[in-house]
């Protein structure tokens, strides 16, 4: 990779060995997409998850939310960074996991070259399969540096994409209850 990105940088005309700036910059650009930028390919859901544990006994049914997970991730379409917010659902049905695992399978996905939109259905499918839940959701909102910094440069435009599985895709009580928690955390 960082002879990949060497020549990216010769291509682009910058001089490699004049610019006391550039050197190393080779290996660090690979290292950081390397350990940062795309290590979620090396990891799986259940990986990301960890250990999962009985869900409390009577709980069946009552909705687990948490919002603001912060997270960074990269446009395939021009390799540039987006980052923002998730806020992630689920209905426990045998299995439940720590709040913070939530966002270790937010980063799993996060963590590779994703679209908005594939990223909250990848993370709302894998709570679903992984964890047994009959209704799981991923709402996103991000920043996309495709959008603010190149073509028409809209510096204020936030983004919104929304994944549902289950019973949260077809009840619209149940979803109205998460859009009134998450509308309480803007409070």
């Amino acid at each position: 990779m960082a002879t990949a990105i060497q020549d990216f940088l010769r291509a682009a005309g910058l001089p490699l060995k004049n610019d006391p700036n550039l050197a190393g910059t080779p290996e660090r650009v690979a290292q950081a997409w390397a350990e940062e930028f795309l290590d979620g390919y090396g990891r799986t859901p259940e990986e990301a998850l960890g250990e999962t544990f009985p869900a409390p006994p009577h709980s069946s049914g009552e909705m687990v939310v948490v919002t603001d997970l912060r997270f960074q991730s990269m446009c395939p379409h021009h390799l540039l960074p987006f980052e923002g917010r998730a806020h992630v659902a689920y209905v426990p049905a045998k299995r439940v996991v720590g709040f913070g695992r939530l966002g270790a399978l937010v980063d799993c996905f996060a963590h590779r070259l994703i679209l908005q939109e594939d990223l909250a259905r990848e993370v709302a499918s894998s709570l679903a399969r992984v964890l047994g839940s009959s209704a799981t959701a991923c709402i996103i909102e991000a920043e996309q540096a495709c959008l603010r910094i190149r073509g028409d440069r809209q510096r204020d435009a936030r983004t919104h994409a929304e994944a549902y599985e289950g019973r949260l895709r077809k009840d619209g009580a149940l979803r109205r209850e998460l859009w009134a928690r998450l509308g309480a955390t803007k409070r």
